[in-house]
């Protein structure tokens, strides 16, 4: 069994890592431990009181509290505060018990209650075995007469082991720069990272990686994890002044309330983390193999996608997609991908979204006899579609202008000339899935690219039924809400998340989303730095990279596919444009990458040598076996006289032979990995290299 009771103390084992917790004599519930899996239950400590240092600070702000509420004299980073209607600001939670839910002998229960109130949290933790991962949310339920306003509701606290030196690994950027890796040591007080743009955002991601500062990608004791929310997040890492080291992560408290009416539960999103001395490298596959085990269809290989963007852009009718489909297919392209333009009077991005059905100028006939022919070539068909977007010039807004985010007194303000609909409000949601069930339920489409192409203003909510606050949750809500439903109806259809490129990219996302658009950057030596923070987190079948004009001609048509090569290969360049030897390279390349898709898409990822920042990266990708592996590497600018480092692979059985493309004869994967290889490359150039287990 994955959890354990042994009298106050509550013991969460993986495979290989353990998380225990319990409470101390005086009665309160407080982390003991968080590491490498201990021999014997007797062998984990137990919680013990602390007594204050001065009066200035009282036990529970020095105890290591699973889950504090703001409630007497602590000062330190609460999980809860609430206001009770007799205009109470501070909860006092009492331990009443904990235990295995039935049926779920990986999940356990603790329930703790107001001492004076009828408030209850309910603290969930779930056991992951097989990925070394322990998941933790919270629901809080009313059980009085009187609303309650919660206005911080956290998912967890991680505490690290007691002591200072611990450095943050966290993910930054900006539109067209996302998935920067930042690596910084804590200092005494709190970083906050966090999301206020209704989305996850470009800027930001919540998940989170802590060393003592001394791990790298092959070693070293890392603690990691992430929240599963698609909204306004916030982590605050803090270090005390008495050296405790901690991190909270939950739905963001900023503008946020929730009126908790009487009966009624707020649960939060869940929390995922682990823990492992195999150093950054092992903290992604971990996650890595979550994410593919827990994916909508599975670990079905991706196919190889075209968009028509790039050829046509609002150019679009029935013929100009059929003459770049007919190219698309002769280069053994498995999937066509229709975007933006398709849709009612959606000549350009100032009109149409929000009236989702066929132009009746561009598709006179429908959409049907373009999907029969993209089918008879071969190829299953995919469409683009933003649905909590609306543009003021279109039927739907000039019906129900009422149903977008807005403040009454103040100007809408628009990007990309569009609003937001409210998807909090279930008649938005209801019209959305009246309009794309219906077009889902009569076309063949296989695929759907769901986009959302700006952040909020005016986030108000007028005749909101509780506080108008609470649009920043119910909005998600909706969004998962109608995204589900689709999807339940339609189990055939892939599903992938854009927004404006990395701007909602999140384990909550994974309940209905098989792959994102990782940036609308699409240049090749740029996405080498973007895809390798996006693989800080999420595996490479999540991860659409397209082939596109970007970088031509400074960077070769080889080099750009074999960056797109390392996820889910697309192709969205204009292929009428393409001359007759760039076509053959480029069905060479989809031929070569449909043999290594199974080592890609579900194998394990080595960061051999980092990208941001340096001008010779290699990224290495092994089957779950050991029999087969892909090497990828590039150099983008070295000043010449240039030193090429070696590459020593990883992910080898070093009692096997290997032979690897390039190389002469077989070597044991011991030597492999540790003589390492050199590949000689030209400025510009870039190579993929095959690993093939012998003996």
């Amino acid at each position: 069994m994955p959890v354990h009771q042994a009298n106050n103390l509550w013991i969460l084992e993986t495979q290989q890592t353990a998380y225990a917790f319990g409470l101390t004599p005086g009665g309160l519930l407080v982390h003991s431990y968080w590491g490498v899996r201990l021999r014997d239950l007797g062998d984990y400590p137990r919680p013990q009181d602390v007594a204050p240092y001065a009066s200035w600070s009282g036990p529970a702000h020095l105890s290591a509290e699973e889950y504090p509420a703001y409630a007497g004299v602590k000062y330190t980073e609460p999980c809860l505060k609430a206001t009770f209607s007799d205009g109470v600001r501070d909860t006092v939670l009492s331990y009443q018990g904990g235990q295995v839910v039935p049926d779920r002998l990986d999940t356990l229960r603790i329930v703790l209650q107001d001492v004076y109130y009828p408030l209850q949290v309910a603290l969930y933790y779930r056991v992951h075995p097989a990925h070394d991962l322990i998941e933790r949310w919270a629901e809080v339920t009313n059980g009085g007469q009187s609303p309650v306003t919660l206005e911080r509701v956290w998912s967890a606290l991680w505490h690290l082991p007691w002591g200072g030196g611990y450095r943050l690994s966290h993910l930054w950027g900006r539109w067209f720069e996302e998935w920067q890796l930042c690596r910084e040591p804590l200092q005494p007080g709190v970083k906050v990272k966090e999301s206020r743009r209704l989305t996850t955002s470009h800027s930001a991601n919540p998940w989170f990686a802590l060393d003592r500062g001394a791990a790298d990608e092959g070693q070293g004791e890392v603690w990691f994890g992430v929240l599963a929310w698609s909204g306004n997040w916030k982590m605050a890492a803090e270090v005390t002044e008495t050296g405790a080291t901690r991190l909270g992560i939950g739905i963001n408290d900023w503008d946020f309330a929730w009126r908790l009416n009487p009966g009624e539960t707020f649960t939060t999103p869940p929390s995922l983390a682990g823990y492992t001395t195999g150093g950054f490298g092992a903290a992604s596959r971990r996650l890595h193999d979550y994410v593919r085990d827990h994916l909508p269809h599975g670990k079905r290989l991706h196919p190889v996608l075209y968009n028509s963007w790039e050829a046509v852009f609002f150019d679009v009718d029935e013929a100009s997609q059929v003459a770049v489909a007919e190219r698309a297919a002769q280069m053994g392209v498995e999937l066509f991908v229709m975007d933006d333009g398709w849709f009612h009077r959606r000549d350009r991005d100032h009109a149409g979204l929000g009236d989702w059905w066929p132009d009746q100028q561009k598709f006179p006939r429908g959409l049907q006899p373009l999907i029969q022919r993209v089918n008879d070539l071969g190829m299953d068909f995919g469409l683009w579609i933003e649905p909590e977007m609306v543009n003021p010039d279109s039927e739907l807004y000039r019906a129900h202008p009422d149903w977008v985010i807005h403040f009454p007194t103040r100007q809408r303000t628009e990007m990309r000339n569009q609003l937001i609909l409210n998807m909090a409000r279930p008649d938005v949601q209801e019209y959305l899935l009246e309009k794309l069930d219906a077009l889902l339920r009569n076309h063949n489409i296989a695929f759907i690219k769901w986009d959302m192409n700006r952040n909020v203003s005016e986030p108000g909510w007028a005749d909101a039924p509780g506080d108008p606050r609470e649009l920043w949750v119910r909005y998600v809500q909706g969004v998962y809400r109608l995204w589900e439903t689709l999807a339940q109806r339609h189990p055939h259809v892939l599903w992938q998340s854009c927004s404006g490129g990395g701007g909602r990219v999140d384990f909550g996302l994974l309940r209905v989303a098989d792959q994102f658009w990782v940036s609308d950057n699409t240049e090749a030596t740029a996405r080498l730095g973007i895809q390798e923070g996006f693989s800080q987190f999420m595996p490479a079948i999540t991860m659409e990279a397209q082939v596109t004009h970007m970088g031509d001609p400074l960077m070769p048509l080889p080099f750009r596919f074999h960056v797109s090569m390392m996820g889910t290969l697309g192709i969205s360049a204009n292929l009428l444009a393409w001359s007759p030897e760039e076509l053959r390279l480029g069905a060479e390349m989809i031929a070569l990458y449909k043999e290594i898709r199974p080592v890609v898409q579900l194998g394990d990822q080595y960061r051999l040598l980092p990208a941001q920042g340096h001008p010779f990266t290699a990224t290495q990708y092994m089957s779950k076996d050991r029999a087969e592996g892909v090497l990828f590497a590039f150099r983008t600018h070295m000043p010449e006289p240039a030193r090429i480092p070696p590459i020593y692979l990883r992910g080898l059985d070093p009692t096997a032979d290997y032979v690897v493309d390039g190389f002469e004869g077989a070597r044991s994967g011991l030597a492999w990995m540790n003589i390492g290889l050199t590949v000689n490359l030209k400025n510009g150039e870039s190579t993929l290299r095959r690993i093939r287990r012998v003996g």
